[in-house]
Parts: structure tokens; C-alpha cells; sequence
């Protein structure tokens, strides 16, 4: 399964993002949308889009999913949590608009795939892919705009 991971749009993307993001099974957006029409050319692709709501949205989404692609407990959230949830294995989150590949303690993965919208804080503006062929196998490749 690839799935292209997206943060923090805020009513805004490169132009070709969209083209960028073809090939992917599916799309996950950590927050910070805004105006959900942003998200239209992504849903035309055709593979899930799945949102969670971020600290500057006003639309219904959730505001944490769980997803189990190959068996990966995979977290979803727009403000990272203090500690990954029970049961997680992979901690997704946008906010901060920098990117981040760690793992706690506990063996949990923190990934953040950048701000989609602008360069920031230090960091370019980026996305992710996140692979995950198996359960056994979990790769995750930042990607800059």
C-alpha cells in the first residue's frame, strides 16, 4: 500500500501536487485544510481521502482516525499527542509544520510530513509517502516542493 501523506494546505498547494500524488492506494491529510473545497482536486483522483480536523478547520472531520493498512496501527492527528496511543505503532500528525521521522521509546514512530502549503520555520514546504507492502515492512520518504 502507498499512501501519499499530506499537513497543513491552510487554502493552498503547489499546482502540481495533485499530479504528484497519482499512483497513491490512498490520501490521508493531517489537518489545517481550511476551506474544504482546497481538497477537491484530491478527492478527483480517486483514492480515499481520509482528513482529520486540524486547529484551523471548521469542517466536521474527525478529529483523530485509526487505520490498520497491513496491520500497522497507524494514528492519525493535526496536534501531536503527549504520548502515542495505546495500541499505536505509527503516530501521524501535522501542526507544527516541520518534519519528523522518530521513534519513542516505546518503539512507536512519529511522522509529520511537513507543511504542503509554504516553507517555514526552517523547513521547505514537503510532503510524505508512506509504503507499507507487508506487515513486516513500513518505509516512510519525505518529498519536497
Amino acid at each position: 500500500m502507498r499512501i501519499a501523506v499530506i499537513a497543513d494546505t491552510h487554502d493552498r498547494y503547489a499546482p502540481d501536487l495533485p499530479a504528484r500524488l497519482r499512483g497513491a492506494d490512498e490520501i490521508w491529510h493531517l489537518g489545517d485544510v481550511c476551506d474544504p473545497e482546497t481538497l477537491a482536486e484530491f478527492a478527483a483522483l480517486g483514492p480515499p481521502l481520509r482528513v482529520v480536523l486540524g486547529n484551523n478547520d471548521e469542517h466536521p472531520w474527525p478529529a483523530r482516525l485509526d487505520l490498520d493498512p497491513h496491520g500497522w496501527r497507524c494514528h492519525l492527528v493535526h496536534i501531536p499527542p503527549r504520548r502515542a496511543p495505546v495500541g499505536a505503532r505509527v503516530v501521524l500528525h501535522g501542526h507544527t509544520h516541520v518534519p519528523r521521522d522518530e521513534h519513542d521509546a516505546a518503539g512507536v514512530r512519529w511522522l509529520n510530513p511537513g507543511c504542503i502549503s509554504r516553507a517555514n520555520r526552517g523547513a521547505p514546504a514537503s510532503f510524505g509517502w508512506l509504503e507499507i507492502p507487508g506487515p513486516a515492512e513500513l518505509r516512510w520518504r519525505l518529498e519536497l516542493l
